[in-house]
């Protein structure tokens, strides 16, 4: 398993959520759930300016093996998405922590409280491989 960036939190639904420097945020799906779902051959975005509800569905991925929802980690609007995943969904198995990220947000405030630090995401991987 791949080191995991120590800039970002996680959840328990395998999505990732990085702080951007403008109080929005940037969310992608971990290593771990790209690696789970194989080969990505499609990702369903949402519309900028849509909102999204603290755990609500806001993007879908599929591979060769399943459907996938991605759930919002955060409730706030849309405010850009990943446009080079509609031609290339495989850049999330490539990339997830970087050029495989899918949505960034508008958020009014961050409640960490559900999130998990590197370290606690670690922890949860290592009992799923137990």
């Amino acid at each position: 398993m791949s080191e995991l960036p120590g800039d970002l939190l996680y959840t328990n639904d395998h999505e990732w959520l990085r702080r951007e420097d403008d109080g929005s945020v940037t969310i992608g799906i971990t290593g771990h759930a790209a690696t789970s779902l194989g080969d990505l051959v499609y990702v369903e975005l949402p519309e900028v300016g849509q909102d999204v509800e603290l755990g609500g569905e806001m993007a879908v991925v599929e591979s060769v093996k399943a459907a996938s929802d991605v759930y919002a980690p955060v409730a706030g609007s849309v405010a850009a998405v990943n446009e080079e995943l509609a031609d290339d969904p495989e850049k999330i198995n490539a990339d997830p922590y970087g050029d495989g990220w899918i949505v960034r947000m508008k958020i009014e405030g961050l409640d960490e409280s559900e999130l998990m630090s590197p370290d606690a995401y670690q922890q949860l991987l290592d009992e799923l491989d137990d």
